[in-house]
């Protein structure tokens, strides 16, 4: 698969340049994009921003409203169209996303039913699709609009859930690679074990491919013995992040061998500056013309 910067030196020279990174949560794909925007001739456009504004916003609203409906004052004031009521989402927090995302399991304890869950996990699906497709227009749009000949796309954690890597006529990644630089940023093995770490203290709603969740989420079941109702929804989603993680291993190392390149998260901070980020691409560029 032909890349948009074939070399080191055609990225180098490039006046516009335009990169994708992709990856697990918290292996510095939002910090590496704050830092370029911050620095000010970089557009930072935001997936998960895109997802919970553009496409789930509405979905989120109503899932606020129907929580405030349970509350007779705040009701009746709502059906007087007396107060408004809506997300504050924002590119450093995703909190209104996730939270619609929500979790399966016992209702007492703040589950999901699991139809609705996987209803809200496809409303998922089809927005993450739609932000990721979007990416072209924004490109033209930061450069027409606003200005910006540089462009970084952070994309969610389960891009890698909504495409298939292996097929060269997938509608999402020959768009994505048409217009930008794909770039993994790839975790060690102490990276995985700190985000499981981090993870179990605070889990956390995710996308999952749906064939993989419906497996895991029937066999937690027999392995525990238990009916749904019954699932701690915590306990659930831990369970499932560690499997999620070597799931999506192999999906990322292939988008990377077949659409882009890779670095590795501690490269990535390393990166103080702009000069620095682009002398990380151009190294990761100059070892696939080695490999090839």
């Amino acid at each position: 698969m032909s890349l948009i910067y074939d070399t080191p030196q055609s990225w180098l020279d490039a006046p516009e340049k335009r990169v994708l990174v992709f990856g697990m949560s918290g292996l510095g794909k939002t910090h590496l994009a704050n830092m370029l925007r911050d620095q000010g001739d970089w557009f930072h456009y935001s997936i998960d921003y895109r997802i919970g504004t553009a496409y789930m916003g509405e979905h989120i609203a109503d899932n606020l409203k129907r929580q405030a409906m349970q509350v007779p004052f705040l009701a009746e004031l709502l059906r007087s169209d007396s107060i408004y009521i809506g997300s504050n989402i924002t590119f450093d927090n995703l909190a209104p996303l996730s939270t619609f995302l929500g979790k399966p399991g016992d209702p007492g304890r703040g589950g999901l039913p699991f139809d609705e869950y996987m209803r809200r996990q496809a409303l998922h699906r089809r927005a993450e699709i739609n932000a990721l497709l979007d990416t072209p227009s924004f490109i033209a749009r930061a450069r027409d609009l606003y200005g910006y000949h540089n462009f970084i796309c952070d994309t969610g954690g389960s891009i890698c859930e909504v495409v298939d890597p292996a097929d060269p006529n997938d509608e999402v990644l020959k768009s994505l690679s048409a217009h930008t630089l794909m770039v993994w940023i790839e975790g060690s093995d102490d990276h995985t074990a700190e985000l499981i770490r981090r993870f179990d203290r605070a889990p956390k709603p995710m996308y999952y491919q749906p064939d993989f969740l419906l497996g895991l989420w029937q066999s937690y079941l027999n392995e525990n013995n238990l009916l749904a109702d019954d699932v701690d929804p915590d306990a659930f989603v831990r369970h499932a992040y560690a499997k999620a993680l070597a799931h999506r291993a192999p999906l990322y190392a292939a988008m990377a061998a077949n659409w882009g390149v890779s670095v590795q998260a501690a490269e990535v901070a390393t990166v103080r500056d702009t000069t620095d980020a682009t002398a990380l691409i151009a190294a990761a560029l100059g070892r696939r013309g080695q490999s090839a």
